[in-house]
């Protein structure tokens, strides 16, 4: 199989052969679990799957909100928070901080958690923080086509890239009316759009 050294995308959930001796996987149920597993039967390797968490922020600078045009697929040139997979070694705020960084160049200081959105038919949940613009200068990363500060009535509603990012954007703003912001937890089911 040929491979272009210029794309790599994420590896499938399913995996063909071990990660610690390469011997062909087996799905079954082991004795007191309840579901199938990844399992090598010549080394014993359990090879578990987790939900991936998304972490990012909503940043605010005097009254404006960030959003970034995304540069990669899923949904390349949509607009979206900046937000990324967690890295492992970090805490759900330092991934949020770098993935502000890495993906608008925006410095900022750290909000309060906001939403937690469970999305389990991609086996994801996506955790935003508020967060506060220390200035307005902002350089994106190769992930990101622009990085724009949006004001309350110019949020492009029909081109966001995520539901998580939309409902996020709805409870600030309802709650920005009150002037007192609460933390979220909801889950958003399967919809005709694939990746939210």
């Amino acid at each position: 199989m040929s491979h272009d050294p210029d794309f790599y995308f994420p590896a499938p959930r399913l995996q063909k052969f071990c990660g610690q001796c390469a011997t062909p996987i087996t799905r079954r149920i082991l004795e007191g679990d309840n579901r199938e597993r990844d399992v090598c039967e010549a080394c014993g390797a359990v090879h578990y799957q987790n939900p991936r968490l998304v972490v990012g922020t909503l940043p605010i600078w005097n009254d404006k909100i960030l959003l970034c045009l995304r540069a990669i697929e899923p949904r390349a040139n949509t607009w979206t928070l900046p937000a990324g997979f967690m890295e492992l070694g970090e805490t759900i705020g330092q991934g949020a901080e770098r993935e502000t960084q890495e993906e608008a160049g925006a410095q900022i200081t750290l909000g309060k958690l906001y939403t937690v959105v469970d999305i389990p038919h991609v086996d994801q949940v996506h955790v935003y923080f508020l967060a506060h613009a220390i200035s307005p200068d902002l350089d994106p990363g190769p992930e990101t086509l622009e990085a724009r500060w949006y004001g309350i009535d110019e949020i492009p509603w029909d081109n966001l890239s995520f539901r998580s990012v939309s409902t996020t954007l709805k409870h600030y703003l309802r709650e920005r009316e009150i002037g007192h912001f609460d933390t979220h937890h909801y889950s958003l089911f399967a919809a005709n759009r694939p990746g939210d």
